[in-house]
């Protein structure tokens, strides 16, 4: 599984040009499911996500996490991020998860996510989703936890 976490302002997802997301302060979080991911994966990168220490405490380091202050998390499913991009002109997506198995995988994502209390919000899995954030900073991390 592999997530781009990026640190917003605020954010939303659109479909269809209605609103069906958005978050304050925290994270957007990209995320692509590939062909080995469970839910133990799943269940792992959750609690990275959760945790990963990306926001400044009182001295300006990066030694928070979400968690840790209350931030809020918008997970957006992106099957282009399992794409394989190792030759040629053309992205490949032999890598990238089927979409039933995806949307399960990240289904259970969402669930871990939210067993962690933090407040969170998804995008439409399968949907053309239009995504307005405000990186702050910019601060933006690539995450993979590998499959077994």
């Amino acid at each position: 599984m592999i997530s781009l976490l990026q640190r917003v302002s605020r954010a939303s997802v659109k479909v269809n040009g209605e609103s069906i997301a958005s978050i304050g302060a925290g994270l957007v979080v990209l995320v692509g499911v590939e062909h080995n991911d469970s839910d133990t994966v799943a269940q792992r990168m959750a609690q990275r996500l959760v945790n990963y220490r990306i926001f400044g405490d009182g001295d300006g380091k990066m030694n928070l996490s979400a968690q840790d202050i209350g931030a809020e998390i918008l997970l957006i499913p992106q099957f282009t991020l399992a794409a394989d991009t190792t030759q040629g002109n053309r992205p490949g997506f032999s890598t990238a998860a089927e979409p039933g198995a995806a949307k399960q995988v990240f289904e259970k994502l969402s669930t871990a996510v939210r067993a962690h209390n933090v407040p969170m919000a998804t995008g439409l899995f399968g949907a053309d989703m239009q995504v307005a954030l405000i990186n702050d900073g910019p601060v933006t991390f690539h995450l993979r936890v590998a499959g077994s």
